[in-house]
């Protein structure tokens, strides 16, 4: 049974452990929230016999062999590492970290302390998404690449009346690409590699984060072509094309439908069942990493994770997009 702690006790800490629960070789053993008061009350409700406000007394304890990482995205690579020094192994919430300055120290720990970092991106353990990598070689030469996640956020509505709250807020490393964003760029990372160049346009917020915007990435040849916001919605597929058809993909950030849409008319349904919580996936990759004693995932690869931080720290140099985290040092 591998022992875990918790950082962060927010609704997606809640989808987590409801997966968790599914998938065997798990156990909830302490809650790390920023106040001692909300740690117990979580700890108490999930179960959890040990409760902190330190993450640093949580790591050295040794009553947790893995953690899983729910902070805000600007404390993801200080409480990863402050983990990994004490052999504790780390599942980190998307986006990893605050840029690839910070991830590249975070895989350092990894090694240095001989742990397994692993970002959770749940969408590439999928099996819709190994569909859709098991028949990308069906449609012909790769010319395009295309995902859309635009979701408006409730959040916007509390932003326009004055109230900034986290995921509009710079401080915490937030905003429309590294929250919408990564879910189109991720993919495309690891079923075509690094681009060869990354041009990107974006609508910044006076608050200092982005609402919207969009990416073109450049292969060889082909092109993906990334659209995101957080104030605006679309209902638009995401899509692969080939030259002799093309891969039309549900929801490129969790692929509920997978099919081929032929040249000639065919249409071929590669969707896969999945289970209701997709992060259930994840976990068994990370689960079995640690009981393998394998150092990192062969999908969510440190070089894929890092491939992504590096685009989207391109994309807000080219947006004039700024976080104090960019300044620090881990």
């Amino acid at each position: 049974m591998i022992r875990f702690g918790i950082i962060g006790t927010n609704w997606i800490t809640e989808s987590f452990l409801e997966a968790a629960r599914e998938c065997g070789d798990f156990a909830l053993t302490a809650i790390y929230s920023r106040t001692e008061e909300r740690a117990r009350q979580f700890a108490d409700k999930h179960g959890a016999p040990h409760a902190y406000s330190d993450v640093e007394a949580m790591a050295a304890s040794g009553e947790i062999d893995a953690v899983y990482i729910a902070s805000p995205n600007s404390f993801h690579a200080e409480h990863a590492i402050a983990c990994m020094k004490h052999g504790v192994h780390v599942l980190c919430e998307k986006p990893v970290a605050s840029n690839a300055a910070e991830l590249r120290a975070m895989i350092a720990a990894a090694r240095s302390y001989n742990v397994v970092l692993m970002e959770a991106m749940k969408s590439t353990f999928l099996p819709n998404f190994q569909a859709i990598r098991d028949n990308v070689s069906s449609i012909g030469k790769i010319r395009r690449y295309f995902a859309s996640y635009c979701q408006y956020s409730s959040r916007y509505d509390a932003y326009k009346q004055g109230n900034v709250l986290n995921a509009f807020n710079p401080v915490f490393s937030n905003g429309a690409l590294m929250d919408l964003g990564i879910y189109c760029i991720y993919p495309a990372v690891v079923l075509f590699g690094k681009p060869d160049s990354v041009q990107a346009n974006g609508v910044l917020l006076e608050s200092g984060v982005d609402g919207e915007g969009s990416l073109l990435l450049r292969y060889p040849d082909m092109d993906a072509v990334i659209m995101y916001s957080k104030i605006t919605h679309s209902s638009l597929p995401s899509e692969i094309q080939g030259e002799t058809g093309n891969i039309v993909i549900g929801k490129i950030s969790q692929p509920e439908t997978v099919e081929i849409r032929y040249r000639d008319g065919t249409v071929e349904d590669l969707t896969r069942e999945q289970a209701d919580n997709t992060m259930v996936y994840e976990i068994k990759e990370f689960l079995g990493l640690i009981k393998r004693g394998e150092s990192e995932s062969g999908v969510n690869t440190f070089e894929h994770s890092l491939w992504t931080m590096e685009i989207m720290d391109e994309a807000r140099r080219q947006m004039g997009l700024v976080y104090p985290a960019d300044a620090g040092s881990v």
